[in-house]
């Protein structure tokens, strides 16, 4: 087999779209009709801290769609803005059309959005929107995609798993193959309570290496890693912190 390079991984991974607010300079921007979509992050202080705003690059104190800690967005066509994000007992996938978003004031949510349970914020809703639920089996299943997500081939989505032991996997993988309405779930059978500080630990993004199609991934607190063939176990550390 053909050694694989770890600095081609890291590079590809340095690009993976990752949480909000942490990584809002890997987020997707998008042109529609030749006006520019870009994502603004508001800072670590005061009521709009933390807060991630989508909307046009002239119009920078007008926000068309707000997420909130842990959103993920995602280009679904050249012009559909997806954003998926963990909710109580599932992950919801939403997709956007840009150019029916309406626009509204930061101020209308300033001091409320971000202690709340609410991810995403927007005047207008999505034009899809469906939730699968955390409690899965690993394995494939089948799952209902609405038709605007179709276009979307792979998805890679980290997400706490329930662990009945110490000693069972703490985290999962959630690869969602939109396109024929598929979703592998992956226990990472190496993330364990025993091993890692689950909480202070976990999976911020993943993707696949499109030349060995391996998955490689980022574990805040403790590195970057590439998986084994079966994506459920740990192959090597491409770079570990401490």
């Amino acid at each position: 087999m053909t050694e694989i390079s770890s600095s081609r991984l890291r590079n590809m991974l340095a690009t993976t779209v990752g949480p909000a607010p942490w990584y809002w300079k890997t987020f997707p921007t998008l042109e529609v009709s030749q006006q520019r979509f870009l994502w603004t992050h508001h800072g670590d202080q005061g009521a709009l801290a933390y807060i991630v705003s989508f909307g046009l690059e002239e119009e920078p104190d007008r926000a068309r769609l707000a997420l909130n800690t842990y959103c993920r967005p995602f280009s679904v066509t050249d012009t559909r803005l997806g954003v998926w994000c963990p909710e109580a007992r599932g992950i919801r996938l939403t997709c956007f059309d840009p150019a029916q978003l309406k626009t509204f004031d930061l101020a209308e949510i300033a001091g409320w959005f971000k202690p709340s349970s609410e991810r995403i914020y927007a005047a207008t809703g999505p034009i899809a929107d469906f939730e699968v639920p955390l409690s899965l089996a690993a394995g494939l299943h089948k799952i209902e995609v609405p038709e605007e997500l179709r276009s979307v081939d792979e998805l890679f989505v980290p997400t706490s798993y329930a662990a009945k032991s110490n000693d069972d996997p703490a985290f999962a993988l959630y690869v969602f193959y939109l396109q024929a309405g598929l979703l592998e779930v992956l226990p990472q059978k190496w993330f364990t309570m025993s091993q890692y500080q689950v909480g202070k630990q976990w999976i911020t993004r993943a993707v696949r290496d499109s030349e060995s199609h391996r998955i490689v991934g980022e574990c805040f607190g403790a590195g970057t890693f590439l998986l084994d063939e079966d994506g459920c176990r740990l192959d090597r550390w491409l770079e570990k912190n401490g």
